[in-house]
């Protein structure tokens, strides 16, 4: 297999909402958001049809899926780090320094979040935090170090007390994050969640400016 930015891309789906059955050769991607698989059929060139399963305990069909054979690919997969039943068993992959942030963008638009407020205590202060969300604390300790390393921001994980785990990254190290993440317009990524973080950036700005204005009258 030969990365590209859109292939470690998609890498970072499969991690996220990806599986590796245990024969060998097959493997499924599943996802909420009809986008989001035909980013990954895309990617992949594949024929597979989308079919439609049901989520948890709901009784209707509301996730999409696409599932296909590819040996090739699945023992690429399984030579970073992959493997079947991955989600409280990841840890490190063996991802290249130079495609890490597409990785990491795939990953974001399967198992990432934002969110923003304005902070009461602070004049004109819009919080902006993002982060990551694993069944698996060595993976996001992996995850958290190499953002350190290559993007030099620190960031931090929490439980939810249940069975997951959140790595969440502050207002100033999260923008540097999502510059990282979509330094490149002409990639693929999930509309829904770029937009929400366009807006949030489109709030700071504004916000910055207005402080701006009131500095220069004070």
């Amino acid at each position: 297999m030969i990365w590209s930015n859109n292939f470690a891309y998609a890498v970072g789906l499969m991690t996220s909402d990806g599986n590796l059955s245990k024969d060998g050769r097959h493997l499924i991607f599943v996802s909420k958001d009809l986008e989001q698989i035909k980013n990954f059929i895309n990617i992949l060139h594949l024929t597979s049809k989308v079919g439609l399963k049901k989520g948890g305990y709901a009784q209707v069909k509301k996730y999409y899926f696409v599932q296909f054979s590819n040996i090739k690919l699945y023992r690429f997969l399984i030579s970073i780090g992959l493997c079947p039943k991955k989600s409280k068993i990841l840890k490190e992959l063996l991802i290249p320094d130079k495609y890490f942030a597409h990785f990491l963008r795939g990953l974001f638009d399967g198992d990432g979040f934002t969110y923003s407020y304005w902070d009461k205590r602070w004049k004109s202060s819009f919080m902006l935090y993002s982060g990551f969300v694993s069944a698996s604390k060595k993976f996001l300790e992996w995850i958290k170090e190499t953002i350190k390393r290559l993007y030099k921001i620190s960031g931090s994980i929490n439980s939810d007390g249940k069975s997951a785990y959140q790595l969440l990254y502050a207002k100033k190290a999260s923008l540097v994050l999502i510059k990282e993440m979509y330094k490149n317009s002409y990639d693929f990524f999930l509309k829904r969640k770029r937009f929400k973080i366009e807006r949030a950036l489109s709030i700071i700005k504004q916000s910055a400016g207005m402080l701006e204005l009131v500095d220069r009258h004070a």
